[in-house]
């Protein structure tokens, strides 16, 4: 082994196709493979498989660990000794051109799907004092245009592709992120998302890969999400895609999802299943959650109590500070969506409406209906849902409270429930 080859570079693209010589120098194959043994070390390459120069038509590539391998100084790789290419011991191997170039993995950095074009390689000593033990290490997923020209001149002289590929600029994923072990049926690999990443990711950027991936790779990870990140994500994605990555899990899994939903939009979703998938789902439910989503199931998904939800934070108008602070702290739903608390009377009628910005400036024993309010503009139950965009739109509304036939507060309907219906009517 040469100094030279010490950390040097180079890729999956530029390794296949290449000449493996044996001891006397004769040629003995070219690589056409490499493999990587998951359950022993997912970071190096385990070993590879030539195309032997005398196998027969037919015969199974053959394969030679890493450790048997040297570099000699014009970069050619030598059997080293008397070793023999074997057949593949088993199948257990993740081989990289076969599972990896051409898939589809998440880049969670750019919150985008992207295609595997190239991984980088690294040789790199193992053993200070005996540097001809090589061991080849995985770098890089390559997922630009450099790993793609790479690919497309595969087989041409690698100084000249190198010089080509380096006028463009790198687009890379470290392998860290790559997860070698948890692989579905078809072999595919996907990328590690651990749940504290995925958690700190917008629903929406979430709902994005979810549909820019192929059906497998969707399933596979909306799967792995937990429940609460599979929520927010399953009500960004269209009804269709909702349906699609609900259909393959049991009803007491989708509960758990749809247990962490608004319940407009779990109403939503469980009004477009079919009757029986829908009952299946509200029985596996806990009692509370599964009352509010069946309450709002009788309304038109049209109408503005079919876009409402009951999540909103209501005290009576006799109410101080300290009481709306402590309602807060209580509150179970999405904190982000309250903007203003309603003041009640005694039959549920709106009779105030206090920004919670207005909190920040009280003492803690002010009335609040002594508070600077907000303008009071309600919706009824059977408006539909182009007079609730009106309201929206006239008053610059951020929520809208809902009121039944006797003008009690039953539900308001948030800004964004009002952003997917127009979007749902483009």
């Amino acid at each position: 082994m040469t100094k030279h080859a010490n950390q040097q570079r180079t890729s999956v693209s530029t390794l296949l196709g290449s000449a493996v010589i044996d001891a006397e120098g004769n040629t003995l194959g070219h690589v056409r493979e490499f493999a990587v043994a998951p359950d022993r070390d997912t970071a190096h390459i385990y070993g590879v498989l030539l195309k032997l120069i005398s196998a027969k038509r037919g015969d199974r590539h053959h394969f030679v660990p890493v450790t048997n391998l040297q570099l000699t100084s014009s970069g050619t790789l030598q059997l080293r000794g008397i070793t023999q290419p074997t057949p593949l011991p088993d199948d257990s191997f993740l081989l990289l051109e076969r599972d990896l170039l051409d898939q589809q993995i998440i880049d969670v950095h750019g919150h985008k799907v992207v295609r595997v074009n190239d991984v980088d390689l690294v040789w790199e000593n193992c053993n200070e004092e005996s540097p001809e033990n090589l061991a080849l290490r995985i770098s890089e997923v390559e997922v630009g245009m450099r790993g793609a020209v790479r690919r497309l001149l595969k087989g041409l002289p690698k100084d000249p592709v190198n010089s080509i590929a380096a006028r463009f600029s790198a687009s890379v994923i470290p392998w860290d992120f790559v997860d070698l072990i948890d692989r579905d049926p078809a072999r595919r690999v996907r990328l590690r998302i651990e749940q504290d990443r995925l958690s700190q990711m917008h629903p929406s950027d979430i709902a994005d890969i979810l549909e820019d991936l192929a059906p497998a790779e969707r399933q596979a990870l909306f799967i792995s999400l937990d429940e609460e990140v599979a929520a927010e994500a399953l009500e960004e994605v269209k009804p269709k895609m909702q349906q699609s990555l609900i259909e393959s899990l049991d009803s007491e899994h989708v509960a758990g999802i749809v247990e962490e939903m608004d319940p407009g939009a779990a109403a939503d979703l469980l009004a477009e299943l079919p009757d029986e998938k829908s009952e299946a789902i509200l029985e596996e439910m806990d009692p509370e959650e599964r009352q509010e989503v069946e309450d709002l199931l009788e309304f038109s998904g049209n109408s503005a109590a079919g876009r409402m939800t009951p999540e909103y934070l209501a005290l009576p108008s006799t109410a101080i500070a300290d009481q709306a602070i402590a309602a807060l702290r209580e509150f179970e739903g999405d904190l982000e969506s309250i903007t203003d608390i309603y003041l009640l009377d005694e039959q549920e009628h709106i009779t105030g409406l206090v920004p919670i910005v207005q909190l920040l400036l009280a003492n803690s024993g002010a009335q609040l209906s002594a508070l600077p309010q907000g303008h009071i503009v309600t919706c009824n139950v059977d408006a539909n849902g182009r007079k609730v965009a009106e309201l929206f739109d006239k008053y610059n509304l951020r929520s809208l409270p809902i009121v039944d036939h006797d003008n009690r507060l039953v539900g308001v309907v948030h800004a964004e429930q009002v952003i997917a219906l127009l979007r749902a009517t483009r």
